[in-house]
Order: structure tokens, then C-alpha cells, then sequence
């Protein structure tokens, strides 16, 4: 999977958020190192200056590197010598805009976590900032991967299913069944404070992760769709159970459920894809395995990196069949694949066209307008809304 860069060196890697009791900067952060392509030498990785300073030691961040502000980094990051290539944005959904923007504006390649941002009208500023400066930008919707995704993603491209009739994906999760945010529960806090989080509880968090899986394996997104949008447990600000049918442009249908209050269920991300030679099934809690069942013949369970897997399914494999892989290294391969990227573009080389699967700004816009349309389209009474 890794590759040695020819810069003769690792990429400096900045990080925004990600300070002291966050999840999701410590999975970033798993992620750069795993194929040993980054080294972390700067951060602005809190709002509160004594957290962000305190979290720059324990990952031993040179003191001058580590700042009060994502606006001062970037100035002073882009002014050094060594300045940082490249920055992760790791922060709550409020946050994406203001700090890509900066980056972008001091011409720093970025990577952000998913949502892009809180509304469509950021994310078609950030779009056309991309497109202006011609910096590099990476969006961190990991579930795309994981290598029997992409194996799927290739099977449907090379038409195994036929044309494609149907499309379900659901992501259950049951962790906010109760007002989780009314404790000190800091990861449930920001999800549920719309000023935050923006226009989407669990659509936002994890809606857009199902509807992007969705669009990434079949290579359709959807062109109109319908949707059920609750605030289930009394007092939530936002929604927290969302149920959407979707139709496409090839007169193929959909079906999205994302939850946050199904209790049993941790991380129940699936995804089912039908045509009219044969069906496909994945769960993200069994990563490693895939099953397919083609019309006129036998079903098979596909393994990760087992006989018959593609090139785009043995891409992200690091270790034999039998040994699990998943979330971690999902976010590795984004990592190491962005990496390539980003190192063919600072010697004017050219990465491998596996490497160029990484979400970016174009995702991101379209997760945003689909949430945008989901709201609108529960606002007004479940009604059918084009996208």
C-alpha cells in the first residue's frame, strides 16, 4: 500500500482541532501515520488557548508551532520555510468554512472532515476557492475506503449488475436514544446544537456518509427524493431519524435511513445495490467480506483481498485475507492516497489513477445540497423535492 515519496521526506502535516477530549483528531492523526507518509509539526488544536498549548505537548508540537487561532497558523505556516504542506480540518461542522478558507487563502492544501461545511452557499465558496488557487482538497468520507467498497464501486462500473434497478443504504445507530446532549457527553453536545452542527442532526452526521456511499459504489446520485425528517426523543433541536426515498435519472429507485435513536445498533452502516444481472451486499461492521449474487448463477461471499478481487479492491490492502481491516485504515488509505496526490503535485508528477478515488470538494457540495434537500423537503410535509 505505501509508497516512498519523492520529496526525500515526509509531508508536514497541520491540524485544526483535534485537541485534548476529541475523538476525531486522534483518528486523523492514526491515519497520517499509518503508512508513514506525514509528520504532524503544527496545530491550532483548540479554541481555548491553554487546551490547544497543553495538546501540542503531549504530541510533542514545538511550542513556536502550536497556535491560539487557525487564522494565525495559517498566516505564519505559509510565511516558513518549512511551513506546512497540507492541513486537516477536525473540528465541529461550524468550523470547516472559516478554517479551509484560511488555508486555502495562504495556499495550503487541506483535508476536512465530513460534512464540508454547514450550508450549500459555503460549500460553493469553498468550491470555487479550489478551483481558483488549484490547491489540493480532500474529504474524509473513510467508508469509500475501505477495499471491498471500492471492489463493489468497480464491479458496478464494469456492469456485473447490469443496469441498476435499486439502491438501499441504512445507518443505524443508537447512542443518542436518550438527550445524550443535555450531559457532559462533549461528542453528543456540538451534534445537537444547530448552530454547530447545521441543518442536519444524524442527516448531517451520518445521512451524508450513507449518501455518499451510495453515490461512490453505484455512480449515480439522485436526481429527486422524499423524505421523513423526525426529532424523535422530546426537546431535540435537531433531527435525529431520517427516512428519505430517492429516485434516479435512469428511473432506478432508492431508500436512505440514517437513525441515531435505534437502540442496539453501534455503527450499522450497510448498503444494498441491485441490477437487472445481480445484487451486491455490504455491512460496515463485517468490512471484510461482500456478498454477490448474480442472477444466473451461484451467490459468492467476496473476501477482502481473497481470489478474484480487483485491482481497485487489492489497493487499499495492507495485510493477508483473515487479518480484519476497517475504520482505521479506511482513513489511512484516504491519508496515504491524498498523499500521493499531493506529492505528484509538488514535483509535477502524476498519481496512479487508484490514488485519485479520494472525496473532495465535488462530494462535498453534493452532500451539502442533499442535505439541503432533505430538509426542505421534511419542512414542507414529506414532499417530493428535485435535487
Amino acid at each position: 500500500m505505501s509508497k516512498q515519496t519523492s520529496l526525500g521526506r515526509r509531508l508536514r502535516l497541520g491540524m485544526v482541532g483535534g485537541g485534548q477530549g476529541a475523538f476525531i483528531g486522534a483518528v486523523h492523526r492514526i491515519a497520517a501515520r499509518l503508512d508513514d507518509r506525514y509528520e504532524l509539526v503544527a496545530g491550532a488544536l483548540s479554541s481555548k488557548p491553554d487546551v490547544a498549548a497543553a495538546s501540542a505537548a503531549e504530541l510533542f508540537i514545538d511550542s513556536d508551532r502550536s497556535y491560539a487561532s487557525f487564522e494565525d497558523m495559517a498566516k505564519q505556516e505559509a510565511a516558513r520555510e518549512d511551513g506546512i504542506d497540507v492541513c486537516a480540518i477536525v473540528t465541529p461542522n461550524h468550523l470547516h468554512f472559516p478554517a479551509a478558507m484560511a488555508m486555502l487563502n495562504a495556499g495550503i492544501h487541506v483535508i476536512c472532515d465530513k460534512p464540508l461545511c454547514m450550508t450549500v452557499d459555503e460549500a460553493e465558496k469553498i468550491a470555487a476557492k479550489v478551483k481558483e488557487t488549484g490547491l489540493l482538497f480532500a474529504l474524509t468520507h473513510n467508508y469509500t475506503a475501505y477495499p471491498m467498497v471500492r471492489e463493489a464501486r468497480q464491479m458496478v462500473a464494469d456492469g456485473k449488475l447490469g443496469n441498476i434497478r435499486l439502491v438501499q443504504v441504512e445507518y443505524p445507530q443508537g447512542w443518542m436514544a436518550t438527550k445524550v446532549e443535555d450531559t457532559d457527553n462533549k461528542q453528543a453536545n456540538w451534534r445537537a446544537d444547530p448552530a454547530k452542527a447545521g441543518m442536519g442532526g444524524a442527516l448531517g452526521d451520518i445521512g451524508t456518509h450513507a449518501h455518499n456511499l451510495a453515490n461512490f459504489v453505484s455512480g449515480m446520485t439522485p436526481s429527486e427524493l422524499c423524505a421523513d425528517v423526525d426529532a424523535i426523543v422530546e426537546g431535540r433541536k435537531l433531527d435525529d431519524n431520517v427516512q428519505i426515498l430517492m429516485r434516479y435519472e435512469n428511473g432506478a429507485r432508492g431508500m436512505l435511513w440514517a437513525s441515531q435513536v435505534a437502540i442496539g445498533h453501534e455503527n450499522g452502516l450497510r448498503l444494498r445495490i441491485y441490477g437487472d444481472k445481480g445484487g451486491l451486499e455490504w455491512a460496515q461492521e463485517h468490512p471484510n467480506h461482500m456478498h454477490f449474487r448474480p442472477l444466473d448463477g451461484r451467490p459468492e461471499l467476496l473476501t477482502r483481498g481473497g481470489a478474484g478481487i480487483g485491482a481497485e479492491g487489492l489497493h487499499g490492502v495492507r495485510v493477508p485475507p483473515g487479518h480484519p481491516e476497517g475504520y482505521l485504515e479506511g482513513f489511512a488509505n484516504l491519508y496515504t492516497d491524498f498523499a500521493d496526490q499531493l506529492v505528484a503535485h509538488l514535483t509535477n508528477g502524476k498519481a496512479d489513477a487508484a490514488a485519485m478515488l479520494v472525496p473532495g470538494v465535488k462530494e462535498g457540495l453534493e452532500g451539502m445540497k442533499f442535505v439541503e434537500a432533505v430538509v426542505r423537503s421534511g419542512r414542507d410535509g414529506a414532499v417530493w423535492v428535485k435535487m
